[in-house]
């Protein structure tokens, strides 16, 4: 039986996972979304531009990718053999692919042909986030786990996965557009005013799908959503998110430049916050609870020391580093 002690930990450090996930997926979401829509522009000067509004910022939007998985290692070491042994294709998928838009932002700008760092870095992109909605898709419709491991070598790739992959490309486009509308004036303004349009009602369209097939996928999804009182927050986040993708239209709508990001940033928070309490308390869907895959109590509580100081730290960091790089880059301005 395990203490309430071990329990309070295990659930620290489930509340600490979620948060670096939700930053990763923000910070890296209009990250990889800017290369996603990279790919949809022909103009040399604008893609330059693109490029150059994350040329400050995004190797420190990634170091939260790094620490998100020494901290599942180190809080919960069974869940991340078993994901990382279920989903190794599409992480390592993920890593080149990394890796490849990583060279691509040094060495596009001192090429007299660019045309190889544009497919490197627009196609890096592309591919990090269907890899990263192919293990997202095939984590959250359940790892069969025995008592030998996992059956399967490709839980990933199912029509399931295949959709949230698609849901998962179209929302970072949605938070790279949103971002760009920020960052950019002119003709760059407008093309992604048109680009959040369009990939606000593919989300929303895709998220209702990607809803209803879990709940048909998923009994034990399907079962907290008709208890009380999870019941009540599932449907209070369906309802935020609703709202907040009314807010995100209008605010298109108007013309409003920063607005759009924070509600887009919004629905991503109430997407995973909804997520979460349908699932709770399993780690990996109806095999695994936070319990069972948390590490000794002695060894959260180490973890604890190290994490309070690195968090707080690289929250004022990039805190900073946002606020210094904040203006919008423009066309006459030598962006690389």
């Amino acid at each position: 039986m395990f203490n309430e002690l071990h329990v309070f930990l295990a659930n620290i450090w489930f509340f600490i996972i979620w948060l670096i996930f939700f930053l990763y997926i923000v910070v890296d979401g209009f990250d990889l979304g800017v290369g996603i829509l990279f790919l949809l522009n022909r103009d040399e000067k604008q893609r330059t531009i693109m490029m150059a509004s994350l040329g400050s910022i995004w190797d420190a939007n990634e170091t939260w990718l790094v620490l998100l998985i020494g901290a599942l290692f180190g809080a919960f070491p069974l869940v991340y053999a078993l994901v990382l042994h279920a989903l190794y294709i599409p992480v390592m998928l993920m890593i080149f692919a990394l890796i490849f838009r990583g060279v691509a932002f040094e060495f596009r700008s001192h090429a007299h042909n660019k045309a190889l760092w544009n497919i490197a870095f627009g196609g890096g992109s592309l591919l990090a986030a269907i890899a990263q909605g192919l293990a997202f898709g095939g984590l959250i419709s359940g790892l069969n786990v025995t008592g030998t491991g996992l059956n399967g070598d490709w839980v990933w790739l199912t029509p399931f996965s295949l959709l949230v992959a698609v849901g998962v490309v179209v929302g970072y486009g949605l938070l790279g557009a949103t971002y760009l509308i920020v960052k950019t004036e002119g003709e760059l303004q407008k093309i992604s005013i048109r680009h959040a349009y369009v990939n606000a009602i593919l989300g929303i369209s895709i998220g209702i799908a990607v809803i209803t097939w879990t709940l048909q996928l998923n009994p034990y999804v399907a079962a907290r959503w008709d208890a009380y009182p999870s019941r009540f927050s599932l449907n209070f986040f369906l309802g935020m998110i609703g709202f907040a993708f009314l807010m995100l239209l209008r605010a298109l709508l108007r013309g409003f430049e920063k607005s759009p990001f924070f509600w887009s940033v919004f629905i991503f928070f109430a997407s995973l916050m909804g997520m979460t309490i349908g699932y709770y308390p399993y780690m990996i869907p109806s095999s695994i609870t936070l319990i069972e895959a948390a590490s000794s109590s002695k060894t959260l509580i180490f973890m604890l020391t190290g994490i309070g100081f690195l968090v707080p730290v690289m929250l004022v960091y990039n805190g900073y580093q946002y606020f210094v790089f904040s203006g919008k880059i423009r066309m006459d301005e030598d962006a690389g």
